[in-house]
């Protein structure tokens, strides 16, 4: 019995072996988090001393604290990650242009910005331009990323049925206004998954600044550590833990917004209008924009989501 189209459905003996395989690296993970909390047990990672320091409110709220290096840490994301949008919606408009001499450039420098690694990237801002650790943060985020979105979007905007493009020429649009008002939309809600999970990534990035020293978190908390290991510590795999807990709240809410996200947009788009006033039929978007496009007798200025003649079903 064919379970897929890309292989079949296992049978008693697979199913068996993988839940044989399933146990045994279950109980291997088990006992590899017994023995790590076993070591740290006996380093003396659990003893309350070790913590006492988490009660001080200057630790957290003071000049050098906790929070102020988050608030940092979320400042560069939050200009980090509106700098990436734009300029990767501007790189994916210059990646499809069908001039020459603008897509080949473009083209070079994205994978130029795409191969080279953040902090490398960091480091040659804050060198050669004299920008600052924050700000050298804050703009090698934007590129790197812009450039990891604009891929994304050109993706996205290749995927569309070449109707939907076909049909903004017919109607006179010229080809920016065809990119901007239908192409460009619809591919930022099919990739809006992704690029809401690269920007998560870029959140992760922002540690990078610990090495060009940057005020961010992980930097305010070993500054920490070293203030009070000299009054009696040692604290660094406390405080460890401690960052480790702040970031992982922060990456897995906005994962469950993600996942929450990519369902939402997965459903079909309900409550459209056609031109005669009755009601859409409940079926995906792709589904839609194909009919829209290939029925000889449907409206051509109704096209789903292009915010041009017609409402969109």
């Amino acid at each position: 019995m064919s379970g897929s189209v890309l292989f079949d459905a296992p049978g008693p003996n697979a199913i068996k072996r993988s839940r044989i395989l399933s146990i045994v690296f279950a109980v291997v993970a088990v006992a590899a988090l017994a023995l790590a909390a076993y070591q740290l047990w006996l380093g003396g990672a659990f003893y309350q001393d070790r913590w006492d320091i988490f009660q001080d409110p200057q630790l957290w709220f003071g000049a050098r604290g906790l929070m102020v290096g988050l608030g940092t840490t979320l400042s560069i994301a939050a200009i980090a990650a509106v700098g990436a949008m734009v300029l990767g919606i501007v790189f994916s408009i210059l990646r499809n242009a069908y001039t020459p001499w603008v897509r080949v450039p473009v083209t070079i420098v994205l994978e130029f910005f795409r191969g080279m690694p953040v902090l490398l990237m960091m480091l040659f801002i804050l060198i050669v331009f004299s920008t600052g650790a924050y700000w050298a943060v804050v703009w090698a985020l934007i590129v790197y990323n812009g450039a990891i979105i604009g891929e994304a979007l050109r993706a996205g905007m290749k995927s569309l049925p070449k109707g939907q493009r076909e049909s903004g020429l017919a109607i006179g649009l010229t080809p920016l206004r065809t990119t901007l008002e239908i192409e460009l939309p619809q591919a930022l809600r099919i990739m809006l998954p992704i690029i809401l999970a690269q920007l998560i990534v870029l959140l992760k990035d922002t540690s990078l600044g610990y090495i060009v020293g940057s005020p961010e978190i992980i930097r305010i908390g070993r500054q920490l550590v070293d203030f009070y290991d000299r009054q009696g510590g040692p604290y660094a795999l406390s405080m460890f833990f401690v960052m480790l807990a702040i970031f992982l709240a922060i990456n897995l809410s906005l994962s469950a917004i993600v996942r929450a996200l990519a369902k939402r947009m997965a459903r079909p788009r309900r409550g459209g209008r056609n031109l005669d006033g009755t009601a859409t039929q409940a079926i995906p978007l792709s589904t839609q924009a194909m009919r829209e496009v290939t029925d000889p007798q449907a409206d051509i200025t109704r096209l789903p989501g292009a915010g041009i003649g017609g409402q969109g079903g």
